[in-house]
């Protein structure tokens, strides 16, 4: 049986196969640039494209084969709403929430959409089909509302087109064929992040990023903050120049 259609509840999913698989693939899309960077996106939607997302060992193996490191490559793929980090539904089902579709009633359709699948954003219907998210501009503002379905596009969206695109997927009828799947995604696939709130950088140990701050600002100097502060543009300055002063009048 080929690799890429392994049941979605075999843990043992054998990456090393599919890597040798799709090796040739990798070679042949790296030979087509002169910088083998420039390889990493087409590489990156390769195993997408046969794995259902891209995982962590999809990432470690285009770092070792386009000579990144495993943090940059993540990097890229994290910008990206066309990748996917964790296992998805067989249908991903992104709505543009872009100035122009929400002028054209974007808020409606997605409150249509979350409340036709029973899920809302950045979550997967417990039967695995359908995954929802609610993305930035999708550039296609002549024609909004629209979405992507498996990243193919759908335009001028209404609640009936809903209706009739959801029975279709249902009943496996619809156009755009469903993704692989070789993992059981979760309920979300949303990524921790360290900070909500834009006046907090965040860090580990040190929420209001004053220890950051410090560590940039004073590197050359034996300085530093025990302060903490929420209002980051504020605070954390005065905390600095009150820090400097006390320690220049300590040196004289």
């Amino acid at each position: 049986m080929d690799v890429i259609r392994q049941a979605q509840d075999d843990n043992a999913f054998d990456f090393a196969s599919l890597r040798a698989q799709l090796q040739p693939q990798c070679d042949a899309l790296i030979a087509q640039y002169e910088e083998k960077r420039s390889a990493l996106l087409p590489m990156m939607h390769l195993f997408q494209d046969h794995q259902g997302y891209v995982s962590q060992d999809a990432m470690r193996a285009a770092a070792e084969m386009i000579d990144l490191t495993p943090a940059v490559v993540e990097s890229t793929v994290s910008f990206y709403t066309l990748f996917f980090r964790k296992p998805v539904g067989k249908y991903m089902l992104q709505v543009c929430r872009g100035l122009m579709c929400e002028l054209n009633g974007a808020e409606k359709i997605m409150a249509y959409f979350r409340e036709k699948l029973g899920i809302g954003h950045l979550q997967t219907t417990d039967d695995g089909l359908f995954s929802y998210e609610e993305v930035e501009c999708l550039a296609a503002c002549d024609r909004a509302t629209c979405m992507q379905v498996n990243l193919e596009f759908v335009y001028d969206l209404t609640p009936a087109m809903i209706d009739d695109m959801i029975a279709a997927m249902r009943a496996g009828s619809y156009l755009t064929k469903p993704l692989v799947q070789t993992a059981r995604p979760e309920r979300t696939w949303k990524e921790p992040t360290y900070s909500t709130n834009a006046n907090n950088p965040g860090g580990v140990g040190d929420s209001s990023g004053v220890i950051m701050l410090d560590r940039f600002v004073n590197k050359d100097k034996d300085i530093s903050f025990t302060g903490r502060s929420n209002e980051r543009t504020v605070r954390d300055a005065r905390v600095m120049s009150e820090v400097i002063e006390e320690n220049g009048h300590a040196g004289h």
